[in-house]
């Protein structure tokens, strides 16, 4: 009786270890999480009133059904924007975009649900590359309903469903994310003005981490741009008390490939499947932000807004918060 008591104690143990470092554990796997209270008021150190969109960058208030099928692209052809550049379109002239909070390397896409009902994707299909565009730059890949979506230069490619008419492109700049292609792939822009994808430094990882000469070392997301904590979250259980109106000006950092880090802790590197439906990457289990009013990399616009963001450090403390 006792060894069978022993025995069913050390079982019981082992359950409640594993409970309790799940979120530790460097393994980058999926972790279940909730929101607490209610949406703040913008004096409680939200700030919801950014201009960064209802729709966090996505555009799902476009009033859209349902996500379409995805429409080929055809013979793909450049139209020469006075004020964006060289524009890839579909063979209706329709603008084709990408998404920053893609990845081109490996190529993925993070645009799901109803992102897709604003930004429907370009099926790869029988896409020919635009007269005198390298061919070489088209590629493709499977989205998780088996779609294949047409790439180039590795970004997942997609229409705006705002844009009704051939030349249209109101998508362009939408939530800060969101930018017509150019042939290669990178942001268009005009010649000698200087792209988006220039300001930003180039190749940068998923994650990594950036000297600042004011905070030092901070994290900072593929564009460059400064990662932020939210104090009232916790790491353990996962929590984020940032939502609704919260989520405008402190937009949730996408799930990152871990393999796509640079000098950051692995340690709670996973995704955290919010409440809400969105999946946000954590550093050490703590939920992780950039901020709708930092507008080029380097901003640190949202280092001590409200005495609860701050900037990441490398091992995911606050850098700059009081002791």
């Amino acid at each position: 009786m006792n060894t069978w008591r022993n025995a069913s104690l050390a079982v019981t143990a082992v359950a409640v270890l594993a409970l309790t470092t799940a979120c530790g554990q460097d393994q980058g796997t999926n972790t279940n999480g909730q929101s607490v209270g209610a949406a703040k008021p913008a004096d409680a150190g939200y700030g919801s009133g950014s201009g960064y969109g209802s729709d966090s960058g996505y555009g799902s208030d476009t009033g859209a059904a349902g996500a379409a099928a995805a429409k080929p692209a055809g013979q793909l052809a450049v139209w020469d924007s006075k004020k964006l550049g060289k524009v890839l379109t579909d063979s209706q002239g329709f603008t084709l975009y990408r998404f920053d909070k893609d990845t081109a390397s490996p190529p993925k896409s993070n645009c799901e649900g109803d992102c897709v009902k604003a930004w429907p994707v370009v099926a790869a299909g029988d896409a020919k590359a635009a007269a005198g565009t390298d061919p070489t730059l088209l590629g493709e890949i499977t989205r998780t309903d088996g779609t294949k979506q047409l790439t180039v230069a590795g970004w997942p490619m997609y229409r705006y469903a705002k844009d009704t008419s051939p030349g249209d492109a109101n998508g362009q700049g939408v939530g800060g994310t969101w930018f017509a292609s150019a042939p290669d792939g990178k942001k268009a822009a005009v010649a000698g003005a200087g792209s988006d994808a220039d300001a930003t430094p180039a190749d940068l990882p998923g994650l990594s981490v950036r000297k600042d000469p004011k905070l030092g070392d901070i994290v900072v997301d593929s564009k460059g741009m400064t990662v932020y904590r939210f104090t009232k979250d916790s790491a353990w259980p996962m929590k984020s008390a940032c939502v609704g109106a919260c989520l405008e000006k402190w937009p949730v950092v996408a799930p990152v490939e871990k393999n796509d880090t640079e000098g950051i802790i692995k340690k709670g590197f996973v995704t955290f499947d919010r409440p809400d439906g969105i999946k946000q990457q954590s550093i050490d289990c703590w939920p992780i932000y950039t901020f709708a009013g930092d507008t080029k990399p380097g901003d640190t616009n949202g280092q001590g807004v409200g005495g609860t963001w701050f900037a990441v450090s490398p091992d995911s403390k606050l850098v700059g918060a009081p002791k």
